[in-house]
């Protein structure tokens, strides 16, 4: 076997394997139809596809780090043998002076005690899908018989609070909780204790596929107006008393922008392209998002998976993010952050009839607009060796001295506080 010496210096590989097998059947999962790819397969990833992906992964990176990613469907059905096993190869395979790090995702159903010690043994960084208090979480999230996991999964915080597992928590934005932001934001901040918070908007392709097919939503997707509501909300909250605190990984991606002039987040970058997801048969999709017959790149029991991340079709994936982006987002004063968020969600066409627009396009815009100039602020901080979250002193005391301005201001005035938006779509909504 010939190994081209293309492959890319770091890439990131989200391995799934139990494929889409999973124990719950959330009514959002686009996932759970991925099992029509495999009609006959146990959803289990051999021994030899586990080995090939470790080796091939950590001889691919160049780098000083690198992280080894499992997702599903549920991958603790697996067992923690396979992870011990996963551990032990992982040891074998790595040069001297390279540090692993293992992220697994979970719905936390099945994390016990043994799970915990585990994890914390050997350093898991475990993202926990939740989507709120429980009669939000409820609504979509529930296993094969309809009933409830809510308390398993916040046992399952619990536990690893308890063992001192690093985790985050990874929660959807839907139609339901979408209408409760501070409920959610303050549930996982209060009431869990979580500090670290990946909100994913659900936006569901109406077909049977689950590929990323048709121009038309479900019922269930969030709606782009009530999305920039839910971030302005948790944001107006979080950047006044929990900046340094609570890490929200979008704030945090959008303020990379106004400090870099770039994001290092997926969704708001220019291009995508170096982040695949590996089947539990070991073949390789562009992204996550796409694990479709046409974006399928190959195997890596016949091709290493560093020449297929590095392949031309892999690129050209990457720079159709860019390359279709429609004009109306590219005169966009917000492309510096935006970039048109997830090729995935493109599913609008432009006031001028362009196909390609975001469906979120209207609520992230809003959002874009209410947090720019706190976001200024902050790169400005930061810039000068500054921690950012002293802009919770300054927005203090400027809305103190403001109070009476805040009392008289018209609905088309410029808002006193001083974010540069009209009143009327500011403090005084």
């Amino acid at each position: 076997m010939t190994i081209e010496n293309t492959t890319l210096s770091a890439f990131h590989v989200m391995a799934k394997p139990t494929g889409a097998k999973c124990n719950l059947r959330c009514d959002y999962c686009f996932f759970l139809k991925k099992e029509q790819l495999y009609p006959d397969s146990n959803f289990r990833m051999s021994d030899e596809v586990l080995e090939t992906y470790i080796r091939q992964t950590l001889d691919a990176h160049r780098t000083p780090e690198v992280t080894i990613a499992w997702q599903g469907g549920e991958p603790t059905l697996m067992g923690i043998d396979f992870f011990r096993k996963a551990v032990a190869m992982e040891k074998n395979a790595a040069r001297p002076g390279v540090k692993i790090e293992n992220t697994i995702q979970t719905n936390g159903t099945l994390i016990d005690d043994d799970w915990c010690r585990f994890f914390a043994e050997n350093n898991f960084l475990v993202g926990l899908s939740l989507d709120g208090p429980r009669h939000l979480h409820d609504a979509y999230r529930r296993d094969k018989g309809g009933n409830s996991v809510f308390d398993k999964v916040v046992n399952a915080a619990k536990l690893m609070q308890k063992h001192k597992v690093e985790f985050n928590i990874l929660c959807t934005v839907n139609a339901v909780n979408s209408k409760h932001p501070l409920d959610v934001y303050r549930f996982f901040r209060d009431e869990l204790g979580a500090c670290y918070i990946q909100f994913i908007p659900i936006v569901e392709r109406e077909n049977d596929s689950g590929e990323q097919a048709g121009m038309t939503v479900t019922d269930r997707s969030v709606r782009p107006e009530q999305f920039g509501r839910f971030l302005i909300e948790i944001f107006d909250e979080w950047v006044r008393r929990d900046v340094g605190k609570m890490f929200v990984q979008f704030f945090d991606g959008v303020l990379a922008s106004y400090i870099r002039g770039y994001s290092s987040l997926c969704i708001l970058s220019p291009t995508c392209g170096e982040g695949v997801a590996l089947e539990h048969n070991g073949d390789v999709f562009s992204c996550d998002h796409f694990v479709e017959p046409r974006h399928l790149l190959g195997n890596i029991m016949q091709t290493p998976i560093g020449s297929l991340v590095s392949s031309e079709k892999q690129r050209a994936f990457g720079r159709s993010k860019s390359e279709t982006l429609p004009q109306y987002c590219r005169e966009c004063q917000f492309l510096f952050t935006c970039h048109g968020e997830c090729s995935k969600n493109r599913v609008l066409k432009t006031p001028d009839g362009e196909p390609g627009l975001n469906w979120l396009c209207e609520g992230l815009k809003s959002f874009f607009t209410h947090t720019q100039q706190p976001m200024r602020m902050m790169a400005e901080l930061m810039r000068k060796g500054q921690w950012a979250g002293e802009i919770m002193e300054i927005l203090a005391a400027g809305e103190k001295g403001n109070k009476d301005e805040l009392k008289t201001a018209g609905r088309n005035d410029p808002c006193p506080c001083g974010s540069g938006i009209k009143f009327k779509k500011c403090h005084g909504r």
